[in-house]
């Protein structure tokens, strides 16, 4: 992919969903695909057999690069014209990197309480 962005995320988890819509990156970036990693896409076997874990966190394509977890969240911050606290909040490195895991264990408690499967 020479332009835009693939993000592999979890298609159902709520606040992944929510956060898809919620980012503004289309006129940043251009074409933006969004992968459900709970999809049978060959992409999504092909991150996995790469060592990328979809369980433990989103993954960002961005030209030849790939992005995962807070690292794909900051780089999606970075480049959403959307405005809020939490695209500031993310925008940091460090920040980031803090919050994620929190974001994480937010998502697993959800999935849980809906009775679903991560997606091992």
């Amino acid at each position: 992919m020479s332009a835009g962005l693939e993000i592999y995320y979890d298609g159902e988890c709520p606040f992944c969903r929510a956060y898809m819509r919620m980012l503004n990156l289309r006129r940043a970036v251009g074409e933006v695909e969004l992968i459900d990693a709970r999809s049978d896409d060959p992409r999504v076997a092909v991150l996995t057999e790469a060592g990328f874990d979809l369980d433990e966190g989103m993954a960002v394509r961005h030209g030849a690069q790939i992005f995962h977890g807070a690292e794909a969240i900051r780089l999606l911050a970075v480049l959403s014209e959307e405005r809020g606290v939490l695209r500031m909040v993310l925008r940091s490195p460090r920040r980031a990197a803090i919050i994620y895991p929190i974001l994480r264990a937010g998502r697993r408690l959800t999935l849980r309480l809906l009775n679903r499967q991560g997606l091992h």
